[in-house]
């Protein structure tokens, strides 16, 4: 503890502040002043912070202070403390090795960790550029999704994050499923070129929270001080995340440039029926898709001992009729991710990779972008 630290707050401000810091928390830290939230007055300002050496996460608010200081505190009980207030004005005293909260009629008095072996936090790296923070939010979730989640394999495990001038383009993969989609922003200087890879679920929990304000603020650190950091600023939060050191698949030659058929399906209906025949698909069986013009028949089980079940569907399908087969999963992941009414899926044959993306509609200005997102999904060969 360096000081006294004494302040008041709004009970939801100081609760939402603490939550947020206290997502990135390691669930087994290496060690224990990991575990611990850094709170930081200054002024009429308060910090939130926590940091493990990968992540580090910061949230400013405004509180009425009477004395400046810092304390750090065992961060996953003082979210659920702070959470379970009454709804009143708290006020937090730092006394000695120990903090004191009181609200309304409840007192908590928490032990406090030794501030001064608590590692400072990276510093954010220089600002690369600026997004819509709603955008960078459904980007990052379409792609996201796609990502493995084996740890084993760093590589797969990141979404890939590609900066060309005024366009980004981000891309995961766990080798089964492919999600690629790209965006517009505002780089700080023009030309600029980057690309690094991102631990997939910080950045997917980052982009999520970060919401509240209009923009999100991309910092990249290019060689120099903090190597090696992506830093994420929106209204009054900040968060770095360590970057991965592998390599990502050459996704561009994998993507097809042509398909030999394609199916434009009604999303919601389509994804009721997917799901409705999958409840019979035994672990590791496939759905089996077989799309004739003007409807896909879903079909799945199909042994004896096992349920069977299938469905129809009317959908616009322009080719020679094709049977292809899918992980039930892997295809519901991709029709959530979409996030349009219809969905075109384009072919090339039933044992190449389909790739599934949202049907186009105009922008603002009246004009078809084809396929900003785009997820390509690895069929499962059909028994027979």
């Amino acid at each position: 503890m360096d000081d006294e630290m004494k302040f008041r707050v709004a009970r939801e401000v100081l609760a939402d502040a603490v939550a947020w810091t206290a997502r990135s928390l390691p669930p087994r830290p290496s060690v224990p002043v990991l575990a611990g939230i850094l709170l930081e007055v200054q002024g009429s300002s308060l910090s939130v912070s926590g940091f493990d050496y990968e992540v580090s996460a910061r949230a400013e608010i405004d509180v009425s202070s009477t004395e400046d200081g810092r304390a750090l505190v065992p961060g996953r009980l003082l979210a659920e403390i702070t959470r379970a207030l009454p709804p009143h004005p708290v006020e937090v005293i730092a006394e000695g090795a120990r903090l004191a909260i009181s609200c309304g009629n409840a007192k908590f008095s928490l032990p406090t960790l030794p501030v001064e072996d608590y590692p400072s936090l990276p510093s954010m790296p220089s600002t690369a550029g600026v997004v819509d923070s709603d955008a960078f939010a459904e980007a990052v979730a379409q792609v996201a999704v796609a990502a493995g989640r084996d740890d084993t394999l760093p590589m797969l495990t990141g979404v890939r994050l590609e900066i060309e001038d005024d366009r980004v383009t981000l891309a995961a993969t766990d080798r089964y499923r492919l999600a690629v989609r790209e965006f517009a922003w505002r780089p700080e200087t023009s030309g600029l070129s980057a690309a690094v890879l991102v631990p997939a679920r910080t950045l997917a929990d980052a982009a999520k929270t970060l919401t509240s304000g209009p923009e999100v603020v991309l910092s990249l650190s290019s060689g120099g001080s903090g190597e090696g950091i992506l830093g994420l600023s929106g209204k009054d939060r900040q968060t770095t995340t360590r970057l991965l050191d592998a390599e990502f698949v050459k996704y561009r030659a994998i993507m097809p440039n042509e398909s030999a058929s394609h199916a434009l399906l009604p999303v919601g209906l389509f994804t009721d029926a997917a799901k409705r025949v999958a409840l019979v698909a035994e672990r590791g069986t496939p759905l089996r898709c077989e799309f004739t013009p003007g409807q896909v028949t879903l079909r799945a089980g199909g042994t004896d001992d096992d349920g069977q079940a299938e469905e129809s569907c009317d959908v616009d399908f322009d080719g020679d009729p094709l049977t292809i087969g899918f992980n039930p999963t892997f295809l519901l992941d991709g029709l959530a991710a979409v996030h349009t009414d219809r969905a075109r899926m384009d072919f090339t044959s039933a044992l190449k990779p389909a790739v599934l993306s949202g049907h186009e509609e105009p922008g603002e200005d009246g004009v078809v972008r084809p396929g900003s997102y785009r997820y390509l999904i690895m069929p499962v060969r059909l028994p027979g």
